[in-house]
Order: C-alpha cells, then structure tokens, then sequence
C-alpha cells in the first residue's frame, strides 16, 4: 500500500508543542480604521475576576459527592457558567474510580459516557480522551487507557500529552508517560513492542509514520475493521493464544477473529522480518509491557494501575497554572467552550472529576478560566480531557437506580459517543435503610403537572427498594396542590414537597417559573402556510434569565388566534377556519405575561426540486485543492428507496483551514426561484458530523448570498428542514446555485473530517402579505392633532408630546396607517401591535416590551394621554422597522 497523508488524524493534539507560557493580547482595529459612528476606540476593559460559589450538594455513594458551584464574574455583563463537580473520596473503601471504554470493552466502538455506566454499572462519571472525530476512523483513545490493571491501550509519541491514573494501593498521578514493551520469541529472538490496540498516526517531533518499521500487539478489544486503517503500511500478523502462535499471515492481515486469551502481532519492515523468522506456528511467545514517567524517569508496571485516562495539556500543576504543554488553538483554548477536566489534591486523598457545561447562553470557558475554577477547587494538580461537544457528566441520583445526565451537553440531552471516560463505582455492601428521598422535577411551569416518587437509601448511600413504605405528599409555597399523587404549578414561585414516610420525611425545593423570568420565547412551526385543516406542530422553548433554554410544556401555553380559527392540544394547532378577507393569520402563545408570535399566511406551495426529472448538470466542486467528493444523483438510498436524490459525499481529510465541498447546480448557473418565498424546505439526510450545512444563492443583481440550512449536522436519517428565506435579503428571480457542507477551522476537532448527507423534496413557501405592512407615509408635528397620511390630511385624537427630551406619538392612528393594528387590553393594561410578521406587547410604565417574543429594555416606556396610548418614537423606529426624520424648523415627525 503506498503511503497516505494522515496529517488529519487527531486533528485535536497534532500543532507543535508551544514552548513557554501562553500570552494573552486585545485584537484592535487596523490602522485608520473608521469607527463606526464616529465613536471612538473603546479603552480596554477592566480586569474581570471570577468565583466559585457553590449552588448545591449532594451525595452520589459513599466516598463520592456531587458538588454544582456557579463560576460568577466581578463584571456583571459577563456570562455566569455552571460547574459540576464529582469529588472522590480515595480513603473511602467503598469507593473505586476506573476507566470506562466503548461496547463490551472494545476500543474501537465509542459509545456514551450514560451507556458507558450503564454497560459497567458505574454510578457517575465524565468522558475521557481526546479522539479521532473523523467518519469512518476507529475512534480509538489517542493516549493510554488501563482498565481493572490491564493496559488496553498504550500511549502515542506525541508531545505534551498527559494522563490521569490511580494506581491500585488508591494513590493519583497525573504524568507524562512514554510506553515501552519487548516481544520474545521461543528460540531467544526479540523485537521492541511499539503499542497496544493503537490507531495510525504521524509521530511528534519527526512527523513520522507510527506503524511503519514498528511491531504492534491488537487484542480482542480492538474491533476496528482493519489493524489499523491508513497507517500507509503493508502487515505480517501473528496470531498468539495463550502464549503460543497458532497462524502466521505474511503480507497480509490474519482473518481469525482475537480470542479472548489471546492477540495478534503486526509488524512491517523489519517487524515484519521478525514474525516471518522468529513467530512461527508453535512458537511459544512472552511480552512484557512498561510505562515510564517523562518527568522523573520512573518505570511502572501497568498492572499496578487501577485505571488510567489520558488527555491533553496539563492544566495545574503544585497548586498552580502550569504552561500549556501543548499548543490550545486546536482545542479552541482561548475560546468560552465547555470542559472537561480531572485533578487531585495536594495529599492525593481527592480526585475532582470536573465539566463546565454549555447551554443556551452560557458557552463555557476558556483552558485559562478552566486552570483558575480547578485551582479554587482545591486541585494540587490537573489535565484537561476532552471537551467541546464530548463533555458529558453522568451520576446518579440520590435513592435512584440508574444514572442520569447532570447537565445538558452541547446538543442538549444528546450525549457524544466519544471513546472512554472516567468511571466511580461503588464497592460497598448492601446496607439498612437510612433515609428517604423525594424525587421529581424542580423547576416546572404554570399549569404544569408532574408526579413525584418516593426513593430510599442505605447507609452506604446506595439506593434501596422502598416498597412496603406508604408515602404521605404534601406542599407547601403556595405555588400549586397535589391530587392524587399528582402536583400542578398554579403560580410562580418558590415552593417545597415533602414526603413522609412513617417517622422518615425529605422535601425537595422546586421553583415555578414566572414570566418575568422569561427572556426569549421561540416559537418553531412546521410550516407557515395557513390552511383549512391543517395541522402544524409548535414547540415552544424559553431562554430564561440566567441564560438557560428549557422546553415549555404545551399544557402551560395559552393560544389566542387572530385571523383565524383553531384549536391548540398537545403541541399542535389544528385550524378549524380561515377568515375569508384574512391574508395573515397570527398564533399567539402566551405565557404568564410573556407571549410570542407565529405569523401563519395564506399562500401556495410549490416544490423546486424534488430530483427526479433533472435536466441539468450537478457537480462536485471543493476547497482547498485538496478537498475530494462527488455529488450525484443516486436512488436506492435507505429512507427514500423509491425515489432519486442529491447525494454528497465530501473527504476533508487533506489541506488546511476552512474547508467546503460543494454539489454544484446546473454548472453554477443554479435553478430559478421566482416569486417572493418566504420559506424553504428541504429533505436532508444527516450523517452526524456536525459539520456546517449552507446553500448558496444568487439574487436579482446577481450578487452572491449565503444561507445556513443547519449550523450543525447533528443527526442521522432524513429529518426537514426549515429556512427562512426572507431575513436572507435574497431579491427575486433568484437562483439556488449550490448546496454544500462547510467544516470550519475554529473547533475542527469537534467535526467530521468524512462524510456523505443528501438532499431531497425543495420546496418553497410563498406566504402573501408578510411584508410589514403597507409603505405609507406619515407626517406628524410636535403638539398638532393635524396629520397627513400619504399626503392625505387627517385629525388625531391626541397630538405628539415631548417629555424630557423624548418625543412620544400615540401609537394605534401610527400603526393603523401602516396597516397594522393595535389592540388594548383593558384589564391587563396591555397593547398588542400586528403588523406584517411582527407583534410588539407593550405596557405603559414599564420600562421593557416583548418583540416577537423577544425582552427588549427600553429607557422610555409608553405613557397615556387622554384615553390613548402614546409610544415613545424609538419604538416605531426600531420596532417597527420604519424610518423617522425629524424637522426642527417645523417641528415635524415624518415617518415612512
């Protein structure tokens, strides 16, 4: 086989090793830079500082806490972050950490860390090493892994790399270490062992070939298709079981599957040449294996290892920020990510497994922030693991049976399949009853019902069966009742359940969310076109005040149609009717004060593309150079047998940077889109690479404009997509000229290097009258009930005013005349604005209102004069996307 590049495996550790400490700098602008509106440069911000301030605590089993801090800023504008803690007890008998792999201990099928504890009965645990993400690579870990004593995987010669262990007399290391193991044949021969159940990779600092000239041992864990894939060598195997070589395969990989008690030897070159004289059938064969620290040259047997993980760069080291071993720009180091970390401390007695968790606003830390939360933790010294969209923490609740996900990952509650982690078990014995637990959501919304269960724990903290105990539920906070075992939120607030069980009773603290506490709702239709009898699913979810999203239960929504008649249960809206002079009809979802809008319209659908009559020519086109691919039509594909789809496969594997493969329309020419769509949809099949998915487009004056279709591919199977097409700014005919997948230099460790998605069924949502509204023009002046309306004079009730320099115009006679309406509501003291696509509520007095479901702070807040509602003129410039020019010499308000 003749050599291949690999310079793209492990895309997370192959930059140079930086050499000193890391140098933090303030990026400004070039020289003459024009700011924009002429504001100056911005002076540099004061030093922000952090703190850990601890939220809540929990035992998991006896020797193992569970500790959540919040990573707090001096600076209030910044971020707070969430951390979470799995403190180690290791003078806790009953306790043991270990490593955990992928399906049944293989190190080629990466699984879960939740699967992982699952698998090996684990009561918490985080995600280890650092791997290839590449589809198609073995995913294998890049560094060490020991397992119950055993070594399943050696190290790699890379630079820098650190690793985790515990050895068996329970004490912490965190080292670099180098592997080092003989073969020895029957007749006295010998040969130098490179590794164990490794994938290929380019060595540091030579940049070289790991498997060429180099003798490897696979055991049954590596279950990888081939020993290995691109590692640019030709193999001699040896298979040996129970110390004897029972086949030997020369220039050509051994077909029998690894026995349990046995392995297969692979060399090449001079490797090679050693099995062919040396191994031959009946050969008794003895390997001996070492690991030895890079620090002080110590020598270790891994079978005096409980378990070891390895990771990337050191973080702490004595207590303090240690230099990066290893350059962090392909870790994204210097960027808010989440984490995922593992240190001791100083008298080796505590091990802190540790994950910085990325939700909704809050997007992580940095490596530099994450050295500074693991220092305040108490960790003496530390590594960082893989982070980004691996990091995951599972641990089981307190009286429960199973483990769950402490925190969402990066995809939510979808947990990466990554290639090992860091298990605790408990060894303790089953012991009596010692307490009772309340187990239920603790945050829920109006109108919400949850049921509640009753979990019980021994003394070793270990959960227990609590049948034959009766419990008795109670509430109290006054923010909702039980019935039958079943509670409902009724208000927001703070509030305790309690449960009672004979002389044993626990309570639990839930909060009632409030629409105060509400930021941002958004709605997600499955189609903006209004019809008779359709049916369209609305997920809602809210972004709330400390920058977390969560999904709002349908049961907690209030429907109001305008335009329309519906009825709303479960999730979906089913329209009953459509008003016969109705262009755009409006669902509105509200929720204790917060609302937000889905603007549905009367308009047709027609497909654009459904490929199964094409006329014109697809092709593949790629950046860099080096970018490899096809783009066709295929039918047969799984999931759409009976039908012909785009198919694109794309191989990012060799150049630099950012990195495209196009299916290229019609020689680039593209397919018209005529009309004024408002939507696309499209059939996509994922291949779960997180890679960006875009289409690009040319509009009326042929000018290049880029649409996100998904920013990130992060599933698999076909799943419909749904584009917005008229925020894109497209001017119409327009042409779809190309659809492609977009892999990123920023995070590249986190994306696919490989892979294959499809399109099908483009179909296009032209929605009537989504514009905002008409394009009148309004003429105002200062303290005058006298107006014009595209020159057309009209009396209003109440004239324009200027209080404390801001200029207020009363709002139902300027939202009316640009065909929109404004609504009162009397009892809540409430104004609701329709207009095209867009609903602003405002309340006067208040100093925010809600656009499109979105909190807007105001410095103004509208005001009543005479029985009207007067807004202050910032609003209907910015709200309403209108312009508004003031003329001092006559004190007019022109708005158009």
């Amino acid at each position: 086989m003749a050599f291949q590049s690999n310079s793209n495996l492990y895309r997370k550790i192959w930059i140079p090793v930086l050499s000193g400490a890391i140098a933090l700098s303030a990026v400004v602008g070039p020289v003459g830079t024009a700011w924009p509106l002429a504001k100056p440069p911005i002076a540099a911000a004061a030093t922000v500082t952090y703190k850990l301030v601890k939220q809540s605590e929990t035992i998991v089993t006896s020797g193992a806490r569970q500790i959540d801090y919040r990573w707090v800023p001096s600076d209030s504008t910044k971020s707070t972050e969430l951390v979470h803690v799995l403190a180690i007890d290791l003078t806790n008998p009953y306790v043991q950490l270990n490593a955990l792999g992928g399906k049944n201990g293989s190190v080629t099928a990466r699984q879960s860390v939740g699967a992982m504890a699952k698998e090996t009965g684990a009561v918490a645990g985080i995600n280890g090493d650092v791997f290839n993400t590449s589809s198609g690579s073995e995913g294998a870990p890049l560094g060490a892994q020991i397992t119950s004593g055993q070594l399943v995987t050696s190290t790699s010669k890379l630079i820098g790399m650190y690793a985790f262990g515990v050895t068996k007399d329970k004490k912490p290391i965190i080292d670099q270490f180098t592997f080092s193991g003989t073969v020895y044949a029957g007749d006295g021969s010998s040969f130098p062992l490179t590794g164990i159940n490794k994938s290929a990779y380019r060595t540091e600092p030579d940049n070289g070939y790991s498997h060429v000239n180099a003798l490897y041992m696979y055991t049954s864990a590596w279950t990888g298709e081939e020993r290995p894939k691109n590692s640019g060598t030709t193999p001699t195997e040896a298979l040996v079981v129970d110390g004897v070589v029972q086949e030997v395969a020369v220039d050509r990989p051994i077909a029998t599957p690894i026995p349990a008690n046995g392995y297969i030897l692979r060399g090449h070159k001079d490797a090679a040449e050693f099995i062919k004289k040396s191994l031959t059938v009946g050969q008794k064969v003895t390997v001996t294996s070492s690991l030895t620290s890079l620090t002080n040259g110590k020598s270790y047997d891994p079978t005096t290892f409980q378990m070891m993980v390895s990771g990337h760069t050191i973080l702490v080291d004595g207590g303090k920020a240690a230099p990066f071993s290893r350059d962090i720009s392909g870790l994204s180091g210097n960027a808010d990510r989440a984490r995922t970390a593992v240190g001791y401390s100083a008298d080796g007695k505590t091990v802190y497994l540790v994950t910085v968790e990325e939700n909704g606003s809050r997007k992580g830390v940095t490596l530099s922030e994450l050295q500074q939360i693991l220092i305040q933790l108490g960790a003496y010294k530390a590594v960082n693991l893989d982070g980004g969209g691996s990091t995951t923490m599972v641990s089981r609740p307190l009286g429960e049976f199973d483990v769950k996900l402490t925190h969402p990952t990066s995809y939510g509650t979808t947990q990466r399949l990554v290639a090992n982690g860091i298990g605790v078990f408990t060894l303790a014995p089953k012991g009596s009853v010692k307490g009772i637990v309340a187990s239920g959501a603790k945050t829920l919304f109006i109108g919400q019902q949850a049921t509640y269960a009753l979990k019980a724990y021994d003394t070793y903290y270990n959960p227990i069966d609590p049948g034959g105990l009766t419990p008795v539920w109670s509430a109290s906070g006054g923010v909702g009742t039980f019935n039958g075992g079943v509670f409902t939120a009724s208000k927001p607030g703070d509030g305790t359940i309690t449960v009672k069980a004979g002389s044993a009773s626990n309570s639990i603290g839930i909060h009632v969310v409030g629409g105060g506490e509400i930021n941002r709702l958004t709605a997600s239709p499955s189609t903006t076109v209004l019809a008779n009898g359709a049916t369209i699913s609305v997920p809602v979810k809210a972004q709330l005040a400390d920058g977390s999203e969560v999904t709002v239960p349908a049961s907690s929504l209030k429907w109001e149609f305008r335009g329309f008649a519906a009825n709303a249960a479960g999730g979906n809206i089913t329209v009953q009717s459509v008003g016969k002079d109705t262009k755009i009809g409006y669902a509105i979802a509200r929720y204790d004060g917060f609302s937000t809008v889905v603007p549905l319209a009367v308009g047709a659908e027609k497909t654009l593309e459904n490929f199964e009559n094409v006329a014109y020519n697809i092709g593949f086109s790629g950046l860099p150079a080096e970018t490899q691919g096809t783009a066709s039509l295929v039918t047969g594909m799984a999931g759409r047998e009976s039908s012909q789809v785009l198919d694109l496969k794309y191989d990012f594997t060799n150049g630099t940077g950012d990195r495209f493969a196009y299916a290229v329309l019609n020689g680039g020419a593209g397919i018209t889109v005529d009309g004024s769509p408002s939507t696309l949809s499209l059939d996509v099949l994922g291949d779960n690479s997180y890679n960006w998915l875009r289409a690009e487009f040319l509009n009326a004056s042929g000018k290049q404009v880029y649409v996100t279709l998904a920013s990130k591919i992060d599933w698999t199977g076909w799943k419909t997509l749904k584009v917005d097409l008229a925020s894109a700014g497209l001017t119409y005919p327009a042409k779809l000229t190309k659809l492609y997948v977009v892999n990123l230099a920023k995070d590249q460790d986190e994306r696919a290097l490989q892979g294959e998605v499809a399109f099908d069924d483009l179909k296009l949502q032209t929605a009537a009258g989504t514009s905002f509204g008409s394009a009148a023009s309004i003429k105002l002046t200062l303290n005058s009930r006298q107006a014009t309306v595209n020159g057309k004079a009209v009396t209003l009730d109440t004239a324009p005013i200027a209080i404390d320099g801001a200029t207020y115009l009363p709002l139902r006679f300027v939202s009316e005349s640009l065909g929109g309406s404004a609504d009162w509501e009397a009892t809540l003291k409430r104004v609701t604005v329709l207009r095209g696509d867009r609903m602003l509520e405002l309340w006067p007095g208040k100093p925010d209102l809600i656009a499109n479901g979105v909190r807007i702070a105001t410095t103004t807040s509208p005001i009543i004069r005479n029985g009207r509602v007067l807004v202050p003129i910032r609003v209907v410039s910015e709200q309403l996307g209108q312009k508004v020019d003031w003329n001092a010499a006559d004190k007019s308000i022109t708005i158009r």
